[in-house]
């Protein structure tokens, strides 16, 4: 979002989408998005503006990141720009014998080894944080996410946008977890990535907090209760005063005041942008739904303390849709009279709804995903007890084709 207090709820979206960039024969990592942005501007630089999509760098310089180019009215057909890119880009890196990865974690990347930060324009701020922090972890160094900036305009629509938010955080790895595998092995979490995100900051707790925001629906509240904390913590690391709060905040939802928007972390970035966009599609149209009065009113989901969602999500993040739910409040939340039910039950029960508010082209990918599994769930199904190197190779080689024709893994 590039316009402060413009945008009201749900009128446009920004989209962004990491992805790695890998040697084509044998799949690791490979630093050459300095290289590749030099190759489009003549010059290294931190972003590229080409028509509707935008590149730019990340922390490390093995991640290349496509995001909308200023927030967007409609989804409808994003995904075949954001694949066009994709496709250009990888043409582009034929030169390094290289190539995009899809997912949200390279599964045999070693970080403590191969890590190279992004050492161009912004390199203070990437510097300071591995002077603080040490990013050479997964947490850090391996990570691609899909994020969604959705506008607000004053603290009204805030309020209402973040209560919404906060409701959904929970349930989101159950759909879009990607990532079981980190050093070449399972690592007994559908969603490692976010295992990992929730643990790199642990020597700062104010940065992250539980990762589900806590309950501030106004802006001096958030200010108050959430930046304030973060500002005073990182003063005696940070005396130069470089880091921005709204750049440290790294809950699983972060408020951007400065954009007039709120902006969500916690989607695992997928197999092609056909699903990415499915997921963002089912993700918004169901914060939608909350705001718009179908489930409980405002002045029931600003009860929610973030303890009793992070408990939920701590077991998405670990099972994905498998994850069983055993709070009555919070499936009785959504209009279900079960006790206990699976978290890919609830979406079941919520898909219904859904389809009047999604893109008819992603709801009939969502549906493929709900049916089939998370990416995390059709990936270990694929590797099987064969946690080879060349069993990975084959596996992530089909995944990196489904990225290249924008289509779902295991439907072939």
């Amino acid at each position: 979002m590039s316009r402060t207090n413009h945008f009201h709820l749900f009128d446009v979206t920004g989209i962004e989408l990491e992805y790695m960039i890998v040697a084509r024969k044998s799949l690791n990592v490979l630093p050459v998005c300095d290289e590749l942005l030099r190759m489009v501007t003549g010059e290294i630089t931190s972003d590229f503006e080409n028509g509707k999509i935008a590149w730019s760098n990340e922390l490390v310089n093995h991640v290349v990141e496509l995001k909308t180019n200023g927030p967007v009215i409609s989804r409808d057909g994003l995904h075949k720009h954001f694949h066009a890119n994709v496709v250009q880009i990888n043409q582009l890196l034929r030169e390094f014998d290289a190539q995009l990865l899809p997912g949200g974690a390279h599964p045999w990347m070693d970080p403590h080894t191969e890590t190279r930060l992004w050492q161009h324009e912004y390199n203070e701020i990437y510097n300071l944080y591995n002077r603080i922090f040490d990013c050479r972890g997964h947490g850090w160094s391996n990570l691609q996410s899909t994020h969604i900036n959705l506008p607000f305009s004053g603290d009204d629509e805030f309020g209402r946008l973040h209560a919404a938010i906060r409701m959904v955080l929970p349930v989101i790895p159950a759909i879009a977890a990607s990532t079981p595998f980190l050093d070449g092995r399972f690592t007994g979490f559908h969603d490692c990535r976010l295992e990992a995100y929730g643990h790199n900051q642990e020597k700062i707790p104010s940065i992250a907090g539980v990762i589900i925001p806590e309950r501030v629906f106004n802006k001096e509240d958030y200010h108050r209760q959430i930046f304030d904390p973060i500002v005073r913590d990182i003063a005696p690391f940070d005396q130069e005063k470089v880091l921005d709060k709204h750049f440290l905040n790294s809950r699983g939802a972060i408020s951007r005041f400065d954009r007039g928007a709120i902006e969500i972390r916690v989607v695992d970035n997928q197999e092609a942008p056909l699903a990415d966009l499915a997921i963002v599609d089912a993700i918004t149209g169901l914060i939608k739904l909350i705001v718009e009065g179908a489930f409980s009113p405002f002045e029931e989901q600003v009860k929610w303390h973030e303890n009793n969602l992070a408990a939920i999500f701590r077991e998405t993040i670990r099972n994905s849709n498998g994850a069983v739910i055993d709070d009555p409040h919070y499936l009785k939340f959504w209009g279900c009279g079960e006790k206990r039910m699976t978290a890919g039950d609830l979406w079941h029960f919520l898909k219904p709804l859904l389809q009047g508010v999604m893109n008819p082209e992603y709801f009939g990918a969502f549906s493929e995903i709900l049916n089939s599994g998370t990416l995390a769930q059709r990936l270990l199904k694929a590797m099987g007890d064969d946690f080879s190197r060349q069993h990975f190779q084959n596996v992530y080689r089909e995944l990196a084709l489904c990225l290249e024709e924008n289509r779902l893994f295991g439907n072939y």
